[in-house]
């Protein structure tokens, strides 16, 4: 394997480990055993496979999904992109990562989630970056998505997560909250796409830009606020983590006066 080669494959997945080291570091008071962590990015790799399938199926399926209308952009984008691929990441972060004893705070819900959906998107990345015709192609694609399309991953990702980590320890809506997780997570995705698949030149700008700026400004409120409530900060009192939840819930979405 050549220097070009091995520079690219850096060039495609250092930014979701970065992405995925600043989470890491973000989880201040009882931190995830690493091969949980490990195991979890694996998955995440894996359910690329789940979503392409899904990808294929759906638009044979959903109506109005084929044509070039606005419209028909937003079914696809919505519907046979974003949600296939967030359910596909939602199914391993619920049946492997929500299952293990080491979740067992709020927060882990945004780490574990975020674990998943980096490795979904180091290798969406990869096929991406190596399907580009010519070697410029391919580092253009590199750098852009490294800026664009993988820290989207990563809000998508805690935006789920923030929601099933409410539903780990909820003892009376944790169906609703996995529910709201994926979709808040599929809305979020899907507006990112729907820009993306306009075919106007500034779409992209417009799509990156609503993406990280609400995305990124939704995943700064979660993480500081599951750290608040964490049982394991020693500013709360409390032996339960539902205690706090139960107390002190509130949306990562609801308008706010903070600079």
């Amino acid at each position: 394997m050549d220097t070009q080669t091995l520079a690219l494959i850096a060039m495609a997945i250092g930014p979701a480990i970065a992405i995925m080291i600043y989470f890491y570091a973000k989880d201040k008071h009882e931190r995830e055993p690493f091969g949980i962590l490990l195991v979890s990015f694996l998955w995440g790799c894996f359910s690329v496979v789940p979503a392409i399938i899904l990808e294929s199926i759906l638009p044979g399926i959903i109506p109005g999904s084929g044509g070039s209308s606005v419209i028909s952009v937003a079914i696809y984008t919505f519907v046979v992109i974003a949600f296939s691929e967030e359910l596909s990441k939602f199914i391993f972060l619920r049946y492997y990562s929500y299952k293990k004893r080491s979740f067992n705070e709020p927060f882990d819900g945004i780490i574990y989630a975020v674990m998943v959906g980096m490795g979904f998107a180091t290798v969406e990345n990869l096929l991406y970056v190596f399907d580009s015709d010519t070697l410029g192609s391919a580092w253009s694609t590199a750098g852009l998505r490294a800026l664009t399309a993988i820290p989207a991953h990563a809000t998508f990702a805690a935006i789920m997560g923030y929601y099933v980590g409410l539903a780990k320890f909820s003892k009376t809506n944790e169906k609703g909250y996995l529910l709201q997780g994926l979709l808040l997570a599929t809305v979020l995705h899907g507006f990112y796409d729907f820009f993306l698949f306009q075919n106007l030149h500034v779409g992209l700008y417009i799509g990156a830009a609503i993406s990280l700026i609400l995305g990124i400004r939704y995943s700064m409120r979660a993480i500081k606020m599951h750290n608040a409530i964490s049982p394991f900060n020693e500013e709360n009192k409390v032996v339960e983590p539902e205690e706090i939840i139960v107390t002190s819930y509130e949306s990562p979405f609801k308008p706010t006066s903070d600079k």
